[in-house]
């Protein structure tokens, strides 16, 4: 059976033994909840968890299935396999997982390579999509209109009046 957009999403998790990504998935057709278990294999404690998302989610096998799970959730759940590979405890890659998605405004985005900056902007894309407030939100309003303090008085900035002599 051809099962194209014909489910949703509920949850997503992971078994640890043996290893496998779980879908709980409702069927469209029938209106029953049902369980996908896709097996992981050839991954180990030192597999790329992107990688290994991006080829789950587009395996031909389960595609259809994943549409509705993001890239990141499936990196989450490997991340959390690949903790548990090491030996670490959950409360271990639970902590390593927040320090990896979770961004820091001080830290300097420019020192990053490629790959770390891509990293960082797709959780700022993320965390933006997740907060935006659209049109058919309850909280929607659509000109806001605030008024910011005036301070008496008034810093000026040094290379803004030198400019002006300039012209």
């Amino acid at each position: 059976m051809y099962v194209g957009m014909m489910c949703t999403a509920k949850k997503c998790g992971i078994r640890f033994q043996p290893p496998a990504i779980v879908l709980i998935y409702e069927s469209e057709i029938k209106g029953k909840i049902r369980q996908r278990i896709m097996p992981v294999r050839n991954f180990s404690k030192f597999s790329d968890c992107t990688r290994a998302a991006e080829q789950l989610k587009n395996n031909p096998r389960h595609k259809s299935y994943l549409e509705q799970v993001s890239l990141r959730q499936l990196e989450k759940l490997f991340s959390f396999l690949r903790g548990y590979l090491s030996g670490q405890s959950l409360a271990e890659t639970m902590e390593q997982i927040r320090r990896e998605t979770t961004i820091d405004p001080e830290e300097d985005l420019n020192k990053l390579d490629d790959k770390e900056l891509a990293k960082r902007k797709s959780i700022m894309d993320e965390l933006f999509e997740k907060n935006q407030k659209k049109k058919d939100d309850p909280n929607f309003v659509y000109d806001i209109e605030v008024e910011f303090p005036q301070d008496d008085q008034q810093q000026s900035c040094g290379w803004d009046t030198e400019s002006a002599d300039e012209f």
